[in-house]
């Protein structure tokens, strides 16, 4: 299979080569368009708002069809902190979650500062994720992709070893959705950031809640943007929220969400398969290059921590985690970008 034609990778204008997408992506043309027509009408005040809420919308469906799920059990906030806060703090008291050793804060701090209430928080390494899982787990909650390595997570084995024990799963998806094909249906709980491989604004976020595990949240930031009908929640009581995982919403970014569901339809236009057969085709011949074994992520990680000024001295925007060089490959990078940083790392 091809890798993404030219003329579609002609929608980015990166700065040389960029690397950095698990730190944020770059927006394609018509989602940086879009955002700055919005922020044009914003300064000469000769739109209302509306059209930007209908953005929010748009985005919200294109996230329920790139991960499977039904657009009404997705809610939208600024980030996946506060989404997982919702759960955490739904939890019953005493309630005993497992995390990989090394997970991002965004999902592990929700819920140790719920330690006052009895939740209690066990770790494993991540491959032994599954395995780990037994009746004394009541919610298991996880990276899709680890972002200090880059690791895969089995989602089938996860997902099938909690629901054998009756235990909830969180997945943090936001270092996968965009480039890594998902089917989260069978998945309780599904957030995800929309400012990395979903080039979108910062300010943008997703939840999906299986039908079944809403009832349990308690919608604690719940305002306008929660109604049943958001122009009839202005207001006043009684509380009226709506009924599907729109009561999680908080009220949006305006502008950011313009962004995002630009960003959105260019990448459900591009298809999420090519654009996981492009990404791990460049990610794997780099690996290659470095005499390292092909993987299943687009992010690799390289002991070459004293690299970060030469790459960039090259025009090479990489990043820092753990003491290692990380690299993330996407949908604007190209051969051309493997071969110059092999070359510049001296390869």
């Amino acid at each position: 299979m091809a890798l993404i034609l030219p003329s579609v990778q002609a929608l980015w204008e990166p700065s040389g080569t960029y690397l950095n997408t698990a730190s944020f992506g770059l927006p394609p043309r018509p989602a940086w368009n879009a955002l700055q027509a919005a922020l044009d009408d914003w300064r000469t005040g000769r739109t209302s708002w509306e059209p930007w809420g209908e953005a929010t919308e748009a985005a919200r469906d294109s996230f329920a069809r790139l991960i499977g799920v039904d657009p009404s059990t997705v809610a939208v906030g600024a980030n996946v902190s506060g989404l997982v806060g919702l759960v955490a703090a739904s939890l019953p008291a005493g309630s005993r979650i497992l995390t990989p050793e090394v997970e991002f804060t965004s999902i592990l701090f929700p819920f140790l500062v719920q330690a006052h209430r009895g939740l209690t928080v066990r770790m494993v390494p991540a491959a032994e994720l599954a395995d780990a899982i037994d009746d004394t787990t009541d919610v298991v909650a996880f990276s899709a992709v680890q972002m200090a390595t880059g690791e895969v997570a089995d989602l089938e084995a996860i997902a099938g070893a909690a629901r054998a024990h009756g235990a909830l799963t969180l997945v943090d998806a936001t270092q996968a959705c965009g480039w890594l094909p998902l089917d989260c249906s069978l998945l309780d709980i599904v957030v995800a950031a929309g400012y990395k491989w979903l080039l979108s604004p910062r300010g943008t976020a997703y939840m999906a809640v299986a039908p079944g595990r809403l009832e349990a949240i308690v919608p604690m930031t719940a305002g306008w943007y929660a109604g049943d009908d958001v122009h009839a929640s202005y207001f006043g009581p009684p509380l009226r929220l709506a009924t599907d995982a729109r009561r999680l919403d908080t009220s949006p970014a305006w502008h950011s969400w313009v962004g995002a569901a630009a960003a959105m339809a260019v990448i459900e236009e591009i298809g999420v398969d090519a654009i996981h057969e492009h990404n791990l085709r460049l990610a794997n011949r780099f690996r290659v290059g470095l005499g390292l074994d092909s993987s299943n992520s687009a992010i690799v990680f390289v002991d070459a921590a004293d690299a970060e000024e030469q790459l960039e001295q090259a025009g090479i925007r990489a990043a820092i985690r753990n003491g290692r060089l990380r690299t993330s490959w996407h949908v604007y990078n190209t051969e051309a970008d493997v071969e110059r940083t092999l070359q510049t790392l001296g390869v």
